[in-house]
C-alpha cells in the first residue's frame, strides 16, 4: 500500500511539474505583443493552454515511466 502513495506522489510531482514547465514557456513568448490590446482574458487563456499541454506532456512521461517499469518481466 505504501509503494501506491508513492507511486501518486510521484504522478503528483511530475503533473504540476509539467505544467509549471509549460507555463513558464509559454510566457516566455510574450504573447501579449502579438496585440495592441491584449484581451482581459489573455492571463486566464494562457493558465489553461500550458494545463492542457503540461497534462498532455506529463501523461506521456508518465506512461513511459510505467512501460519502462514493465519490462523486467519481459526478462523473466
Amino acid at each position: 500500500m505504501q509503494i501506491t502513495g508513492i507511486k501518486a506522489l510521484v504522478e503528483i510531482v511530475i503533473q504540476l511539474g509539467m505544467i509549471w514547465l509549460t507555463f513558464t514557456a509559454i510566457q516566455g513568448f510574450r504573447l501579449e505583443r502579438l496585440f495592441r490590446h491584449p484581451p482581459k482574458t489573455l492571463p486566464l487563456a494562457i493558465v489553461l493552454f500550458s494545463t492542457a499541454i503540461g497534462y498532455l506532456c506529463a501523461s506521456f512521461f508518465i506512461g513511459f515511466i510505467n512501460a519502462v517499469s514493465q519490462l523486467p518481466g519481459l526478462l523473466r
